[in-house]
């Protein structure tokens, strides 16, 4: 069986792992529903219908300094994710997102936002805040995501079986807890915040790819709208 990029998509896909998780909105997320069959795809000619770009001064509102990066710095495709570490639907897209990554490992950035939708979100976004200034982001998020039913209770979070989690994943806690409390954490929480009700995010994960936003939602639209960009930035290359 291949072991590629697109085959693993494909079979992430087959799988319908989004069908069971859907997306969380500002309210609350719904119920899982049992996941239905979903045929197998490949990465074809884009055929998603997009939003235009956002105006210069909403898609200044996508990247802020503080925001974790995956993949190169200078890739041409960047990937703005809104998501909530207690999302399910954010932890069924995780391995979509790193697919695609592998799929075009040079052309695609991913950004990463938060929108701390559910009750105890802005503790786990100042325990990934923290993890980031360790450079431990990465595996903490996806350590976080991995085990989201051990602390992510949509009424009666757990929060420190998350900062366990993230010690087991390697975090210095010690520093970590320290890091959490800084006026920095609560500049992270306030201005993502701002970004998120100026930009409209209503439900996670949002993706924006370019500054350009998706009219349905699924891994085969972003996974078109990635392609159609990866594919426009060639086509300006001399």
């Amino acid at each position: 069986m291949s072991n590629s990029p697109t085959a693993g998509l494909a079979r992430i896909f087959a799988l319908g792992i989004l069908t069971a998780a859907g997306a969380c909105s500002r309210q609350e997320a719904p119920p899982p529903t049992a996941p239905a069959p979903a045929p197998a795809v490949q990465p074809t000619a884009p055929v998603v219908e997009v939003n235009p770009g956002l105006s210069p001064e909403l898609a200044a509102r996508l990247v802020r300094p503080h925001s974790p990066v995956m993949g190169p710095a200078q890739a041409p495709v960047t990937i703005t994710e809104f998501l909530d570490p207690a999302c399910e639907g954010c932890a069924a897209f995780s391995p979509i997102v790193k697919q695609i990554q592998l799929l075009y490992p040079e052309e695609v950035r991913v950004v990463v936002r938060y929108a701390a939708f559910h009750q105890g979100s802005d503790e786990a976004v100042r325990l990934l805040d923290a993890a980031r200034q360790q450079g431990k982001f990465e595996p903490v998020l996806e350590a976080l995501f991995e085990r989201q039913q051990e602390w992510a209770s949509h009424h009666a979070p757990n929060i420190e079986v998350a900062w366990k989690i993230a010690g087991e994943s390697g975090l210095n806690l010690k520093r970590a807890r320290r890091d959490a409390r800084t006026p920095q954490a609560d500049k992270v929480l306030r201005q993502d915040g701002e970004d998120v009700v100026e930009l409209k995010v209503e439900r996670t994960p949002t993706f924006f790819v370019n500054g350009r936003s998706l009219t349905s939602f699924g891994p085969q639209p972003l996974l078109d709208l990635v392609k159609q960009e990866v594919e426009k930035s060639k086509a300006v290359i001399p």
